[in-house]
C-alpha cells in the first residue's frame, strides 16, 4: 500500500498566488524595517476619546483630533456645512441668501432669508423673468380666444339673414 501526503502551507497565511509548498509559511514574514515604521507610527497615534454620549462615527459626530497649548490632543466637535437654499423651479442656489443649517436659517431675521423682489427668498431672478413672461403670454393668449370666439357667432347669424 501506497500513501501520499500533501502538505499545506500554515492557516492564515494563504494569499491569491497558487501554493508553492511549505515555503509559503516563511513568505509573509515581517521584515525588521517594516516593524520600526509600525512602531513609529504606533507612538504617533494616540487615542482621543468622544467627549458626548455619542460614541459612533457618524455624519453628526464628526470630530477633529486638536493639539492643546499643553500638548495634550483633544477633540473639536465638527459642525455640518448649511447647504444653502435653492431654487424651486430651476435648482439652482440662491444668491444673497446665507448658507446655514435649518435651525440656524429659522433664527434670522427674515431681511437676512430673503431678497428685495417678487418670490425672493424662493426663485432665482431668471426664474422670476420666465414666470413673469409666461404669465404675460397666457394673458394674451386667453385675449386671443376670446376674441376669435365673440368673433365667430356674429358671423354665422350675418350668413343665416343672408341667405334669407
Amino acid at each position: 500500500f501506497f500513501f501520499f501526503f500533501f502538505f499545506q502551507a500554515e492557516d492564515g497565511i494563504r494569499d491569491r498566488s497558487p501554493s508553492r509548498g511549505l515555503g509559503d509559511v516563511y513568505k509573509r514574514q515581517v521584515s525588521t524595517q517594516s516593524t520600526w515604521d509600525y512602531n513609529r507610527i504606533k507612538r504617533m497615534i494616540r487615542r482621543v476619546h468622544y467627549r458626548r454620549k455619542h460614541t459612533y462615527r457618524t455624519a453628526s459626530n464628526k470630530v477633529r483630533v486638536v493639539k492643546t497649548p499643553g500638548g495634550q490632543l483633544t477633540i473639536q466637535y465638527r459642525f455640518k456645512k448649511g447647504k444653502g437654499q435653492v431654487c424651486g423651479d430651476t435648482g439652482a442656489k440662491l444668491q444673497g441668501i446665507p448658507h446655514l443649517r435649518p435651525k440656524a436659517f429659522k433664527r434670522l431675521s427674515k431681511t437676512k432669508k430673503t431678497v428685495a423682489r417678487p418670490y425672493g427668498g424662493t426663485r432665482t431672478a431668471e426664474a422670476v423673468k420666465t414666470r413673469i413672461i409666461r404669465a404675460f403670454l397666457l394673458e394674451e393668449l386667453k385675449e386671443l380666444k376670446k376674441m376669435k370666439t365673440v368673433k365667430k357667432p356674429k358671423d354665422k347669424k350675418k350668413s343665416k339673414t343672408s341667405k334669407k
